[in-house]
């Protein structure tokens, strides 16, 4: 089963979604608890406002009221106030917590609860000016009044009258929200939509772009080049990616002009290095290498041989530069046994040693033990004559512009060509470095 593929661009809506939700759950969360605590505000003023009108109309009822009628007065106070919505659920009881009067009229003759019958204790001893008790009710989510009803103001107490009030729910409060929050999500809404345009035309499309550019060099065309213009860091990854690509040039150059069998870059490299630090003016020194007696060496061994000479001189030039030069001392092949070394006049003498003192050690594997044995092979000379050749030595020859102005590459193959033929007429392995001015 093939898997999901999961963008970036889906990253991002998802990241946007889910910050979007956490946000209109807070933002609802908040406008829920502060209409919850203004419900519940008023709520409690209503109470206590509902609760003195309740107590001084069933008063003054009481009062007013023929002895036979006082019931009567009061059942009519209470409807009266209920059409008014200053009281919801109330009931009156007396002293032996029977129900004398209702706003549900079918539970007037019936007990009230023993907690009920409680409070009639309490406010009967409690101080004069203290004239009601609250309760909350937490299972029907009421507050519940008890108010004292006296018929005298200085006599006994004549009835408590309980009176309930909810507080507000969330769905109450959800309804008195609910237009902020649509407003607050349709808000949200534009501006994730807004903000998605503006991240795709900044951010993903950069990316995009990149991507395809990518895919197109990956097939071989190194043509192409990126062109982001966002001034900031995408335009400079652009930037970057053309660099690279350039780069890249220049390497697959390299790799096509190398030498099939050092892996050392070849002539055009080679050029192209001499040229590059004698534009910048860096002191410099080009060690040109020849192998003596070569020849007389591959005619006798065979090819095979030869080419394993050829591949040990380029080991030995590679560790040299990497042993005692500097990390951008350059190694070339320019074909045969012809190998340089560029680097700086303070390391040249000690490159140079290292590569003689290793040559000379090294290329003894390459012969029989009878011919390092006698220290020379029979072969056959340029004339077609057979003579004696000593064992391959090598003869480097070194030009550099530390004491004389060098002005191109070809004055630099000239000066080596010179300073070659008096290296290889000395016998052994020997470094020559020209030191001539001007």
């Amino acid at each position: 089963m093939p898997s999901v593929k999961f963008t970036l661009a889906n990253r991002i809506t998802t990241l946007l979604i889910i910050s979007s939700l956490i946000f209109i759950s807070v933002f609802t969360l908040i406008q829920v608890n502060n209409q919850l605590t203004n419900i519940n505000r008023y709520n409690a003023y209503q109470a206590n406002l509902s609760g003195a009108i309740l107590k001084n109309n069933l008063e003054t009822a009481i009062r007013q009221a023929p002895n036979n009628e006082t019931i009567k007065f009061i059942q009519t106070t209470i409807n009266e106030l209920k059409e008014s919505n200053l009281i919801k659920e109330t009931i009156i009881y007396d002293r032996d917590g029977k129900i004398v009067a209702a706003t549900e009229t079918t539970l007037i003759g019936e007990n009230v609860s023993y907690k009920d019958i409680g409070h009639w204790d309490i406010l009967n001893t409690q101080e004069r000016n203290k004239w009601f008790n609250a309760e909350l009710n937490r299972l029907k989510n009421t507050l519940d009044i008890y108010i004292t009803i006296k018929s005298d103001p200085q006599g006994p107490l004549s009835y408590i009258a309980k009176s309930s009030f909810y507080f507000a729910n969330i769905q109450e409060a959800l309804t008195a929200v609910y237009k902020p929050v649509i407003i607050a999500i349709v808000i949200i809404i534009l501006a994730n939509i807004l903000f998605g345009l503006v991240l795709s035309k900044t951010i993903l499309g950069p990316i995009k772009i990149l991507n395809t550019v990518t895919k197109i060099i990956a097939n071989g065309d190194l043509t192409v080049r990126t062109h982001i213009q966002t001034n900031d860091e995408l335009q400079e990854l652009g930037s970057t990616f053309n660099y690279m690509t350039e780069q890249l040039i220049k390497m697959k150059e390299r790799a096509e002009n190398a030498n099939p069998l050092t892996k050392l870059p070849g002539n055009i490299v080679i050029h192209e290095e001499i040229e590059k630090r004698i534009r910048n003016n860096d002191q410099f020194v080009v060690i040109y290498c020849d192998l003596d007696n070569f020849k007389a060496f591959n005619d006798k061994y065979g090819i095979g041989k030869g080419d394993e000479a050829i591949k040990l001189t380029a080991d030995i030039f590679r560790e040299a530069a990497k042993n005692n030069g500097n990390i951008h001392d350059f190694v070339g092949h320019e074909g045969g046994d012809d190998f340089i070394l560029l680097t700086t006049p303070d390391k040249a003498q000690g490159i140079a040693d290292n590569i003689t003192q290793e040559f000379d050690k090294r290329i003894r594997s390459l012969y029989s033990q009878e011919d390092i044995t006698q220290g020379y092979i029979i072969a056959h000379a340029r004339d077609n004559t057979i003579k004696q050749f000593p064992i391959m030595t090598i003869s480097l020859a070194g030009v550099t512009n530390s004491t004389r102005q060098i002005s191109s590459y070809a004055e630099v193959t000239n000066i080596a060509a010179e300073v070659k033929k008096k290296a290889k007429a000395i016998e052994g392995s020997v470094f020559v470095m020209d030191k001539r001015q001007g």
